[in-house]
């Protein structure tokens, strides 16, 4: 008894004194936090699985995922609960997603067993040239006013989605979202930073009035309504896909374009159409991922993989020097080719079929070293200019009691995108356009009435033919170095979806780009909170250059599926403010 009370103490006193220094010291109380004293699990894990035996939904927004729940209560499938839930994030997670933006879906179909891939992807102004870009010097395309703007995808998406796998009517779908709208909504602890930090698009036209309500953000808690949404989702819900495409909305964004200088036209919107897509995988020890083709970056997680495959991850143990040497060596080489190759298809010949290719993975395994870091030579292009490294994006899974599952994703690319509000509409146009080179004769060089090379990415897993995982990581170029660390937490290193998502992140920066920087150095790794020094040690000594970052690790939902119980498991971490929740 006394030897247990004894360790009790000692245990105490370490806390203790853990605490005392995380007051005094300079760094942040985030480096010093403990583990929760969790009763099962990994001590790195913020919650427990949610298990459900009929419908699951995981969001960044915990009123959007009671929206998907309860639209599935309704008698929806997975399909409407996931336009509704995106719905819900267009109005109450504008910092990364809206009407203004893209989208890109996975779609599992429990009558057919396949996987269904969709494009949403909008493209190039047609009278926007590159002599254009030229003529006023610029080397790359701004991050906001109207020359970045990219036709918008995301309300085409729904109407794609809706009219090949929906049940219910869009005004049932649309319904929540135009309520909390025209109601409002207390806006939650992430996004209200996030809106916070972008007070500065106040100078563009539009966005003040609808997102600075009183001349600043909606602070934690506080409601913000916008009514302005409300009436575009209604009018949605009523006249269907070509009100934005070729109705009110069309003249609107065509009006304001021609009086701001920009190039978006009438025509480019109506014009407008969604793709259906194969999507590709590739085995993973037994377990296939699925990514969608470019012009995404999909590829890249697979391209990791099938490098990583031939090392023995699983006894070298997660965190050990190997682990992140392994992975940052093959994270290089597979952007080094989406660097090179990943861009329009409707444009440019793309190997997909040899770049995701096990041989072709082999010959760049060969290229990693040991015990040292790669290096590469000198670029052509100034290294300090940022590539697509950064992105806010929203993603959303559901699953639903017949076994649909849908696996989403969606964005304005920088935030709010543009910072350009079309007059009457409540959203923000996006940005996508910064992410073509201006440089001919590339892949993703910049052409009228092309898509450009594409950041945000959906993941479907399936295991003996059956689905296993609909996941996503947010978050620019960390998705698909996402993706493939989810793949090892799980496969390799034996965590439950919840864990696979909460588990430190290793993120490399400044790998060559699409828009056309190059590496001159090996970049950076960044590292969270929770590895051990012993392994940054041996990183450095290995020739990496190792930091700490804020805010470039992502956020993760996902819905893993037990064919043998027949029930789901929700995951939702908490890097952001979501929630997974079924019944």
């Amino acid at each position: 008894m006394a030897s247990g009370a004894s360790a009790w103490a000692s245990k105490w006193l370490a806390r203790l004194a853990i605490s005392i220094l995380c007051v005094v010291s300079f760094a942040s109380v985030d480096r010093c936090a403990l583990a929760e004293d969790r009763l099962r699990g990994r001590a790195f894990a913020t919650r427990s699985e949610v298990i459900a035996p009929h419908a699951m939904a995981a969001t960044s927004q915990p009123l959007a995922t009671q929206v998907a729940v309860d639209i599935m209560r309704q008698g929806g499938n997975a399909i409407d609960a996931a336009i509704a839930a995106n719905a819900c994030l267009a109005l109450m997670e504008p910092t990364s997603c809206g009407l203004g933006g893209d989208l890109f879906a996975l779609v599992w179909d429990a009558k057919t067993k396949k996987l269904y891939g969709l494009n949403a992807s909008g493209r190039s102004p047609r009278s926007l040239t590159l002599d254009e870009f030229r003529r006023r010097k610029l080397t790359r395309i701004p991050a906001h006013g109207p020359l970045p703007v990219t036709v918008p995808g995301c309300v085409d998406g729904w109407f794609e989605l809706h009219r090949r796998f929906g049940k219910l009517p869009m005004e049932q779908i649309l319904a929540p979202a135009i309520a909390y709208a025209r109601e409002g909504f207390p806006v939650s602890e992430v996004i209200a930073g996030s809106w916070a930090a972008s007070a500065g698009l106040r100078r563009y036209p539009g966005f003040a009035e609808v997102f600075l309500p009183g001349g600043r953000a909606p602070r934690k808690g506080e409601r913000f309504r916008n009514p302005l949404l409300a009436h575009t989702l209604e009018m949605l819900a009523k006249e269907g896909r070509d009100y934005f495409y070729k109705g009110d909305v069309a003249r609107a964004i065509d009006r304001m374009m021609r009086e701001h200088g920009g190039y978006l036209s009438y025509e480019d919107l109506a014009a407008h159409r969604s793709e259906w897509v194969e999507p590709v995988s590739t085995t993973y020890r037994g377990y296939r991922l699925w990514e969608l083709p470019p012009n995404g970056q999909g590829i890249a997680a697979i391209q990791i993989l099938n490098i990583l495959e031939g090392f023995d991850l699983k006894g070298a143990g997660f965190g050990s020097p190997d682990h992140l040497h392994w992975f940052v060596e093959a994270k290089k080489l597979a952007f080094e080719d989406r660097a090179r190759f990943y861009a329009d298809p409707a444009f440019e010949q793309i190997p997909v079929a040899e770049l995701i290719s096990k041989e072709y993975a082999a010959k760049r395994r060969r290229l990693i070293g040991r015990r040292s870091a790669r290096r590469y030579p000198s670029g052509e292009l100034d290294p300090r200019r940022a590539g697509p490294e950064e992105g806010d994006t929203i993603y959303l899974t559901t699953a639903d009691p017949e076994r649909n599952m849908v696996s989403l994703i969606q964005s304005n690319y920088r935030g709010f995108g543009s910072g350009m509000c079309p007059p009457g509409t409540g959203f923000c146009l996006q940005d996508r356009g910064e992410l073509f080179d201006l440089e001919p004769g590339r892949k993703n060089s910049y052409a009228p009435g092309k898509r450009p090379f594409h950041t945000i990415i959906p993941a479907f897993v399936t295991k003996d033919g059956r689905p296993f995982m609909s996941f996503g990581v947010m978050g620019g170029a960390t998705q698909p170095q996402g993706h493939a660390q989810i793949m090892m937490n799980i496969v390799d290193f034996g965590m439950n979806f919840q864990e696979a998502g909460d588990a430190p992140r290793v993120v490399h920066s400044g790998s060559s780009q699409p828009t056309g920087e190059r590496m001159t150095d090996g970049g950076v790794v960044h590292l969270e909170t929770g590895f051990q020094w012993e392994t940054i040690r041996e990183l450095l000594r290995r020739g990496h250059r190792v930091d700490y970052a804020l805010g470039v690790y992502g956020g993760y939902q996902a819905i893993g599926y037990d064919a043998d119980q027949n029930v789901y498991y929700g995951a939702s971490e908490s890097r952001k403010d979501g929630q997974a929740a079924g019944f």
